[in-house]
């Protein structure tokens, strides 16, 4: 094989690569998961904002050491974390609706031991706002953090 036949396959598997650590990961890949699990439940779509996607992007980047699952402990947006070796953002998105078999509408609770949270702010029904951000941490894992806005999940209130 010719030297310039090397490059080629060579820029062509790292194209490849790169296309695979980006699919599933613009604003409107969450925008499409977020809202196709509140078309589920009659919920209205939310929109991405800069400036919450400002705020997932400062706190992913500060994860990227440790990709430890710890939020943000800011009040100002409501939030979702995910970590995984080959998680996607519409992946970690999948992961916080798949709870929905745990939430019980009628008693809007969740099932024993289980969680739901993350499912019910996905479909808070007042989050019109949406920022997310995705990084690869130094362990060689992916932190994804997805934010809302206005913050949803109060204790009392059904999400939709």
């Amino acid at each position: 094989m010719s030297l310039s036949n090397n490059i080629s396959v060579f820029l062509a598997i790292i194209m490849a690569i790169s296309h695979l650590s980006f699919a599933q990961n613009s604003p409107q890949d969450y925008i499409n998961a977020h809202n196709a699990a509140r078309r589920e439940v009659g919920v209205g779509p939310m929109v991405w904002d800069e400036r919450v996607a400002s705020f997932a992007r400062n706190y992913a980047n500060k994860r990227q050491a440790d990709c430890q699952l710890v939020h943000s402990q800011d009040r100002r947006y409501g939030e979702n974390i995910a970590w995984g070796t080959e998680l996607t953002g519409a992946s970690a998105v999948k992961l916080w609706v798949a709870e929905k078999a745990n939430y019980d509408y009628n008693s809007n609770t969740c099932a024993p031991g289980k969680t739901c949270g993350h499912y019910t702010q996905v479909v808070w029904r007042k989050s019109v706002r949406l920022g997310c951000a995705r990084v690869r941490c130094n362990s060689g894992a992916w932190f994804v953090t997805c934010n809302y806005d206005p913050v949803g999940n109060f204790i009392g209130q059904k999400p939709y």
